[in-house]
Formats: structure tokens, C-alpha cells, sequence
């Protein structure tokens, strides 16, 4: 039996030595002919060596904040560095894609009260920190309605060393990977995203072509000016535009030269049309919805693309569209199929049909009020008791509902429906 064991052992080591041996010749003249063709061969790394992504994080994960910088001549945008407590990397991110934060207000009789509000990263990638850019929001001039609670909780007592409760990057408005030009458009606090868009590439595809048309009322509104117009001078492939709706006299009586162009008008198609070469750009717009509901069917109109544009908007908004998103196919077809959908609360019975857009716009457009943060199923802020019906997912959420309840924000009604609001 030994024997026997051993002469198996000794034809398997011969067997390994030959296939060895072929493949070691067959390598050799794979190098002797790359050396003849000059082709460069490259070894493959050691598997330690190789870089290890860290993983999203679930829930929410204490950050303090580093650093604290005000960003605009009128000390009203302030960024805030955040670092982990636990000191571990943190994963990357999708330039575009925001944190989204539940925060400890102060209440006016006492206590504290949670608040879940999302901020839009406003820099590259970095394993250290994130960096989110915020505008203090002030109180509606001639309404009831009290100044932003979050955004004036962050500028007034968030300081140096405070810990924020937060969760991982998500969001699916980012810069596709792709080496198509692009083209920026942000309107007033809505550039934080397309900052981290703009630094991210620069960062990771210096030579990809960009430009950024930056619209605000007047200088004094400009967020990291300077920073932006180092990026323009540093970069020939960044094209700088600032778009002045409304510039005071001290902006009229400058006269810049280099790389930032300055226009004194809103950011238009117009405008698009006049200075953009003809090629495949891809659009990246965020800002308020007045700008979205103007740029978007013009850009559509002068024959751009559906998958070529891309937007956010900050705060509440219904974009019309050329065509109608396609509907999922559970959901109904048709007028004569019309759901209809009840806000229990709000006592109200209105159909909805294909095209209409997601629960969230649908109760907006109907002047029913829904508490809401990132609009994409990411903060879990819309989540809404069903009392009574189903619905269809728009796309897959990364916040996870609890059982009986859906996110409005990427849903729509698959049957007939009641919700508790």
C-alpha cells in the first residue's frame, strides 16, 4: 500500500513539474515578443498590496467637526469638515451624492428634538473627512413662516469638536464616469453638489472637458470665488462662467480678465446655445425649481438627450418633461385606469395617472403638505403609514421603510390607496 501511495505522489509532482514547465516557456515567449514589439508588460500587484475600499456604514455614525469655514463675502454659506470618531477610512462616494443627518435641535420650551436633514457633499473623495456646504436659510420675507431650523442650528451652534449623528453617502445624482464633456449648471446654494463634481473630476480625470455656469443674484453670493476661479486659471480645460441676475454697482464697475467669464444675466439656453461647441455634453443642473422648470424642457427642446440630463433640485419640485418617464410594469396604464390615491388627514380623494410622477409630487402639486429631505429614498424623511393599497418602487431605496409603511419620494400607487397623511 505504501508503495502504491507513493508512486500516485510521485506521478501527480511529475505531472505539476510539466504543466509548470509549459507554462513558464509560454510566458517567456509571450515576453520575447512584447520586447520585440516594444509592448510594456506589467505584473500583476501582490493581492496584499492592492487597495481595500471601506465599506458604507448602516445607520448613522458619530463625526465631529474639524473645521468650520465661511464661504461667501456675506457670511451666510459656512462649510464644515466632519472626521469619524472611530478614526477608520471612510468609503468613497459618487461626486453629487450627499450625507444625510439627524440632529439634535434645541426646543424652545426645553429638550431637544430630532431633525433628518441632507446636505450635498461639496468636495472630492477624501479617506479622512467629508466636507458638506451649507446656507443659512433666514425667515421668508412677509410670511409666518420661522427661518430654517437645521441650516441656522449648524451656523449658530455647531462649532469646532461638536459630533454629528450621520449616515453614509447616497443619492443618485452624480457625475456619470465617463469621458464625455460636461456641462455644470448651478444655481445659488445648489452649486454645493456640482462643486464636488467639479474637484472630484479635476481630481480623477484632469484632462475631461468642463464647464460651469454659476448663477447667482450679485458677487456678494458667490460661494469659494476664489477657490473656483484658481481651479479656472490652473485648469484649460474648465471653463468658468458667472451668470449675475441681479449685479449691484460694484459688480457693473468691474472689469475682470483671464480665466472667469462673467455674464449679467440668468443662466439661460440662450446662452447655452451661444458659447457651447456642438458636442455630446452631459448636463448636471441643480438649484432652485425655477431653474430646473426653465432649463429643463429647454434643453430638451433644443434637441439634448433625455439621458443627457441630469438634475436635482433643492426644495420641492415637478419638472414637466418632453416625454413621460415610463411607467413600471405593475403599474396601471391609461386614463380609464386612473388610482385613485386618499390622503386620510388631509381628507382629500385626488386620481392619479402615469406620468404624474412619484407620491411625494403628487401630494405637493395638490397643495398637501409631506415632510421631505433628499427626494431620492435615501433619509427616510417622507415615510408615510399605508393604511390601505400597495405601491410600486421607482427605484430600489436606501433608506428601508418600516413593514405598513413606503418612502413618497420613489414611489407610486400600484392599486387603489390611503395614506396617513
Amino acid at each position: 500500500m505504501f508503495w502504491i501511495t507513493g508512486g500516485v505522489l510521485l506521478q501527480l509532482a511529475l505531472y505539476g513539474c510539466i504543466v509548470f514547465w509549459r507554462h513558464w516557456q509560454a510566458y517567456r515567449a509571450l515576453r520575447n515578443v512584447a520586447a520585440e514589439f516594444d509592448i510594456a508588460v506589467n505584473a500583476e500587484p501582490e493581492p496584499e498590496l492592492m487597495p481595500t475600499a471601506s465599506a458604507a456604514w448602516a445607520g448613522y455614525r458619530t463625526f465631529h467637526v474639524e473645521r468650520k469655514v465661511v464661504e461667501d463675502a456675506s457670511a451666510q454659506v459656512c462649510s464644515f469638515y466632519l472626521v469619524p470618531e472611530d478614526k477608520k477610512p471612510l468609503p468613497a462616494f459618487l461626486p453629487g451624492q450627499f450625507l444625510t443627518f439627524m440632529l439634535d435641535i434645541p426646543s424652545p420650551t426645553g429638550g431637544t428634538h430630532s431633525v433628518i436633514r441632507c446636505y450635498s457633499l461639496s468636495d472630492a473623495p477624501h479617506p479622512s473627512h467629508y466636507r458638506i456646504t451649507v446656507k443659512r436659510t433666514p425667515a421668508p420675507l412677509g410670511s409666518p413662516f420661522p427661518p430654517g431650523q437645521s441650516s441656522n442650528y449648524l451656523h449658530d451652534q455647531v462649532e469646532v469638536g461638536s459630533q454629528l449623528q450621520v449616515r453614509a453617502p447616497a443619492g443618485h445624482f452624480y457625475l456619470e464616469p465617463s469621458d464625455a464633456p460636461v456641462v455644470l449648471i448651478g444655481g445659488g446654494i445648489g452649486i454645493t453638489p456640482l462643486l464636488s463634481m467639479l474637484n472630484g473630476c479635476l481630481t480623477a480625470q484632469p484632462g475631461r472637458e468642463l464647464w460651469l455656469f454659476y448663477g447667482v443674484r450679485n458677487r456678494a453670493e458667490l460661494v469659494m470665488a476664489a477657490q473656483l476661479q484658481a481651479l479656472a486659471a490652473q485648469h484649460a480645460n474648465f471653463h468658468l462662467h458667472l451668470c449675475l441676475s441681479n449685479p449691484l454697482a460694484y459688480d457693473l464697475d468691474r472689469h475682470r480678465s483671464g480665466p472667469v467669464h462673467t455674464h449679467h444675466s440668468r443662466v439661460d439656453v440662450a446662452l447655452l446655445r451661444r458659447l457651447l461647441p456642438l458636442k455630446p455634453y452631459h448636463f448636471y443642473i441643480c438649484g432652485p425649481t425655477p431653474l430646473l422648470q426653465s432649463l429643463v424642457p429647454a434643453l430638451e427642446d433644443w434637441g439634448v438627450p433625455d439621458g443627457r440630463i441630469h438634475f436635482e433640485a433643492f426644495g420641492p419640485a415637478s419638472i414637466p418633461r418632453k416625454k413621460p418617464v415610463s411607467a413600471t410594469p405593475d403599474t396601471p396604464h391609461g386614463d380609464d385606469n386612473a388610482v385613485e390615491v386618499s390622503f386620510a388627514r388631509s381628507g382629500r380623494q385626488v386620481p392619479w395617472q402615469p406620468g404624474m410622477g412619484s407620491l411625494l409630487d403628487f401630494a405637493e402639486g395638490h397643495g398637501i403638505a409631506v415632510s421631505s429631505g433628499c427626494r431620492s429614498g435615501a433619509c427616510g424623511t417622507c415615510q408615510t403609514r399605508i393604511r390601505t393599497g400597495e405601491v410600486v418602487y421607482t427605484q430600489a431605496p436606501d433608506f428601508d421603510p418600516e413593514p405598513g409603511s413606503c418612502l413618497l419620494c420613489v414611489c407610486t400607487p400600484k392599486t387603489a390607496l390611503t395614506l396617513e397623511v
